[in-house]
């Protein structure tokens, strides 16, 4: 399942939560669907939490969520060509891990 989802981060196909927790369903029959969907938004959660704390989140063999500071700077205006101010942001970050590029570029 991390590997459809990093192929989705990657925009090579096309997978919504909903899809995600139904897959999972479907292949674990013994779990309850909402039990599923409970997990995977957990799951999720931790992750965005983490990374709200500035925390690195590591899953080996799939890859790395880390935020990454872009200091404050000056921008133009693509249709006045005018100085901006563009404030200082934190954006996440995804580094695919050596196994999963791996099966990515296996030929």
């Amino acid at each position: 399942m991390a590997f459809v989802r990093c192929l989705q981060l990657l925009g090579y196909c096309r997978v919504i939560k909903s899809e995600l927790i139904q897959k999972i369903a479907a292949a674990n029959p013994h779990l309850y669907h909402r039990d599923v969907e409970r997990i995977v938004n957990v799951v999720f959660d931790e992750i965005v939490d983490a990374l709200v704390r500035r925390d690195r989140v590591e899953l080996r063999g799939f890859g790395a969520f880390t935020v990454k500071h872009r200091a404050a700077r000056s921008g133009r205006n693509p249709r006045t060509g005018a100085s901006v101010p563009v404030e200082e942001k934190f954006v996440p970050f995804f580094k695919t891990g050596k196994e999963l590029r791996d099966k990515l570029n296996k030929d």
